[in-house]
């Protein structure tokens, strides 16, 4: 996926090298930050049974990848209005949530609001770059999350040579940012009373992570029906801003699941 279609935006202190939208790329950066054994794998469908049935479960988040519309700006702002700034931390947060202060990062928040959460934390071994990071933020709070982030030498490099990969070229102005978004569909860690653990929509420029009133039970991975339910209202809602905008509709979004990898 092309990622050169650029606008200003906020000023940020810091820019990364914008990643590729594809999976050898972001398995590249797992990789990098010590999951060897998880990858992310394209999702070519949200219905079809045949094409799903080839993914490797568990499913243990998605990543959604969309070009950022003015209608979706409109729309983000008027939700996020009255919602209160997220403050959570420590053991008890339901899920880890990143504010995105890193410009050009949207992929890198992504990724690691999916293996920072779920049962992708299940794959972690001691004295890798995620777990050191993980350590490091889960008591802080978000905005000192964010500055911690911003700091770690581990995951800059880890970034760094992920961003070398891929067809895309860099931006010409980095601290210009790219119009693609990325955004992550993961369950909670925790499970609740009933049995189930929430799934949250994870976006680092909101004002926290958001609950989508979806629940998945013991067996149900992020693959489920429910949870691709969110991503084709997601995708909907783009595609008729896109036509309003007088487009075709078509908004180029892209599905990544991270599952347990093959060679893992």
């Amino acid at each position: 996926m092309s990622t050169d279609t650029q606008k200003p935006r906020p000023h940020r202190t810091k820019y990364y090298t914008p990643l590729e939208s594809n999976p050898e790329v972001f398995t590249s950066l797992i990789s990098n930050l010590g999951l060897s054994s998880l990858a992310f794998t394209d999702v070519y469908s949200l219905t079809d049974l045949d094409l799903l049935a080839f993914i490797t479960r568990p499913a243990l988040a998605l990543v959604l990848i969309f070009p950022i519309s003015e209608q979706h700006d409109q729309w983000t702002a008027e939700a996020e209005k009255d919602r209160p700034v997220y403050e959570g931390k420590g053991e008890g947060e339901e899920v880890v949530w990143f504010k995105q202060t890193i410009g050009n990062a949207c992929g890198l928040y992504g990724i690691l609001h999916a293996v920072s959460n779920g049962g992708a934390r299940d794959f972690m071994k001691p004295n890798t770059p995620i777990s050191n990071l993980l350590a490091t933020v889960t008591p802080l709070s978000p905005k000192s999350r964010a500055v911690a982030l911003e700091e770690s030498k581990e995951v800059e490099a880890a970034h760094a040579k992920a961003g070398q990969q891929g067809d895309t070229a860099a931006p010409e102005q980095p601290d210009v940012d790219v119009d693609y978004h990325y955004i992550a569909f993961v369950p909670s860690h925790q499970v609740g009373s009933d049995g189930t653990r929430k799934v949250f929509e994870m976006d680092g420029t909101k004002k926290g992570p958001v609950f989508t009133n979806v629940r998945l039970s013991d067996g149900e991975d992020a693959l489920d029906a429910k949870v691709l339910g969110l991503v084709q209202a997601h995708i909907q809602r783009e595609e008729e801003a896109s036509k309003k905008e007088g487009k075709d509709g078509n908004i180029g979004f892209s599905l990544m699941a991270l599952v347990p990898s093959e060679q893992g």
